[in-house]
């Protein structure tokens, strides 16, 4: 008898191990390209990674720490990550092979959804006597991380002013950018973030900052002939320590993307738990720049087709979806 109960409870201790281990074995574990230390990308990529994570049950998501748009955008055409934010003109460009020296077409990678609109922003220091971006001839200025959205759209700004090749270009992280102006190594530094930005803030925290005009500049030198999906807009008067007046600039579409072969319905449910009410509250908490996410502006700024499960989504949500950006 005793032998008999044994058995049994062997069975019903294998059933369980199997049952368990089939739990343990279906969760999926999913990486989410963010962006560099301070910035705004790595903020929205942990917020998004937590809602996801805690309300989609047997999923796992990662917020990774990245070099910012470019780099995300090769991690998710690699398949390397899953999600990733990238702003409108590096999907479009890569797409197409018209990166800064890279041909390669970045062609696996599907827009999901507007997060908020970057807007360039160039902090200098007030006692440097800078107060146009074509004084920074010559002068040391650090445009984000190498090969990130920030510096490629650094680099197409200054191009279109004729200066980028007689500056300094520094490629620093953000923080480490702030730091680097309060000690006097560089002369000024550039994000492309939304606002406010927390590595700016730190900047004047210890200093007197000025931000630059850049829509002026770019008018004149024909900017936005050349890159039309850039588009004008203002940093509002107190958004920084000293900032007295509105800020004219110009912003790119930051773009919550996933990799083209990621499960449809996967990303579906992970749209239907950021763009609930409850997601975008958290969404606000997580970063004020999150304001601009809503169903009205979901496909604000997307410039190729939507991954399939994107444009199940918004289709549910009544959003006109043009036919160029419908998924194929």
């Amino acid at each position: 008898m005793k032998k008999q109960m044994y058995g049994i409870l062997a069975v019903v201790l294998i059933l369980a191990l199997a049952v368990g281990g089939s739990a343990l074995a279906a969760k999926k574990r999913l990486a989410f390209g963010g962006g560099p230390t301070g910035g705004t990308f790595q903020y929205f990529a942990n917020g998004i990674a937590i809602l996801l994570s805690k309300n989609i049950e047997n999923l796992e998501v990662s917020s990774e720490g990245t070099g910012g748009s470019a780099e995300n955008l090769k991690r998710l055409n690699s398949g390397d990550v899953d999600f990733g934010i990238v702003y409108s003109v590096d999907l479009f460009l890569g797409s197409k092979g018209e990166l800064p020296k890279d041909a390669k077409q970045y062609a696996k990678v599907r827009p999901m959804a507007y997060l908020y609109g970057a807007p360039a922003q160039l902090a200098v220091l007030k006692s440097s006597g800078i107060t146009d971006p074509m004084q920074l001839e010559g002068r040391k200025v650090a445009v984000g991380n190498a090969g990130s959205g920030a510096a490629l759209s650094a680099q197409r700004y200054f191009e279109a002013l004729g200066i980028w090749s007689k500056m300094q270009p520094q490629f620093l992280g953000y923080s480490a950018a702030a730091s680097a102006l309060g000690d006097g190594k560089i002369d000024g530094f550039w994000v492309l973030v939304g606002y406010p930005n927390a590595s700016i803030i730190e900047a004047g925290t210890t200093n007197d900052i000025l931000l630059l005009d850049l829509d002026k500049a770019g008018r004149e030198s024909g900017f936005y002939d050349k890159f039309s999906a850039y588009s004008a807009t203002s940093i509002p008067a107190g958004t920084y320590k000293g900032q007295n007046a509105d800020i004219n600039t110009f912003q790119d579409s930051t773009l919550w993307c996933a990799r083209e072969q990621l499960n449809a319905e996967t990303v579906y449910q992970a749209l239907k738990v950021v763009f609930s009410a409850e997601g975008l509250e958290h969404m606000l908490k997580a970063h004020k720049a999150a304001g601009e996410m809503s169903v009205p502006n979901g496909i604000k700024g997307v410039p190729l087709p939507l991954h399939p499960g994107a444009d199940k989504f918004w289709a549910e949500q009544g959003v006109q979806i043009p036919d160029a950006i419908k998924a194929q």
